[in-house]
């Protein structure tokens, strides 16, 4: 186990709302870390091995000599099974009351898994990486310049430093690691492809959620044996353009809802999708534009004013 105590070094997903907990022990505060993937729907695996996490901190005005471990013992996870989720990589980890500048994520190995001209393809870091599935054909490589030396740095929320204190009790930090926007071919044409990670760090007490309801306006109706509201799907769209597609479920009524959970405070657009060949309509103009707040809810609710099957 890792020699960080109190760390526990298997994945645990949560299915509530992020919060701090009163939990003091001797003076040190407890961290715990959260791991999510941004919107994304480009890649079907985007695995990867972490090393190492350690806080960057100060002391006496000397980077390097505050740094604090919080994993040691090697992760390995598909970061797109945490869309619309999150995974507890560090929990309740003992550190020290300092100033933190930045988080560093130690990946020493890794595979994505990508569609071209209708062929799943996989590119890895070796043809031996540890991660891969039993039998799997590798077919170009993947690089990760730095991932697995100095390691990749997660800047805090507007670039500010963290002060952790003795009063603090529990601090939850919510890392977004934004596959779509991490992972892109090499310029070229060399068939390679290298991560180069967009991630991004808050310290919060809550993270938010977008639920997204969808009804038909009174007197529409849908024509039985066609795609009824149940084959729509909500489409979130983040800051940086990457997309993430969820599947409406029946509420009540006729009414139905997407949950996309755990997201980032920041600007959001909202969109509709259906199958191939049906044309539609809503009372809102589409993409509609959400803020998402620190521990709140945004609500997006479109009412389908028109269906044409084509």
């Amino acid at each position: 186990m890792s020699t960080v105590r109190q760390l526990t070094s298997s994945l645990f997903l949560v299915t509530g709302l992020l919060f701090l907990a009163a939990c003091g022990d001797g003076g040190k505060a407890h961290v715990t870390l959260k791991l999510t993937d941004a919107p994304g729907d480009t890649f079907e695996k985007a695995v990867v091995t972490i090393s190492k996490v350690y806080l960057k901190g100060h002391v006496d005005g000397q980077d390097g000599k505050g740094d604090v471990v919080l994993l040691s013992e090697p992760v390995t996870t598909d970061l797109l099974t945490l869309a619309n989720d999150t995974a507890d990589l560090v929990k309740d980890a003992e550190v020290p009351p300092g100033t933190y500048k930045e988080l560093r994520f130690v990946i020493t190995g890794g595979y994505i898994q990508v569609k071209q001209d209708g062929t799943s393809r996989i590119f890895a870091t070796s043809r031996d990486y540890a991660g891969l599935p039993a039998g799997a054909q590798v077919d170009g490589d993947l690089q990760m310049p730095s991932a697995s030396s100095s390691g990749l740095k997660v800047k805090f929320d507007k670039d500010a430093d963290v002060t952790i204190t003795s009063d603090d009790n529990q601090k939850v930090i919510l890392v977004d690691f934004d596959v779509a926007q991490s992972f892109g071919k090499e310029a070229g044409g060399s068939g390679k492809w290298v991560m180069r990670p967009v991630i991004k760090g808050a310290d919060l007490q809550f993270s938010g959620n977008v639920e997204v309801s969808l009804e038909a306006r009174d007197g529409l109706s849908l024509p039985l044996g066609l795609p009824q509201l149940g084959t729509f799907k909500a489409v979130l769209i983040n800051a940086d353009g990457s997309r993430e597609s969820l599947a409406f479920t029946a509420a009540s009524g006729t009414r139905y809802v997407a949950d996309f959970k755990y997201l980032l405070p920041g600007t959001y657009q909202v969109d509709l999708e259906t199958v191939a060949g049906v044309t539609f309509s809503t009372d809102l103009a589409r993409p509609a534009t959400t803020q998402v707040s620190s521990g709140a809810e945004a609500d997006v609710h479109f009412v389908l004013t028109s269906y044409t099957v084509e």
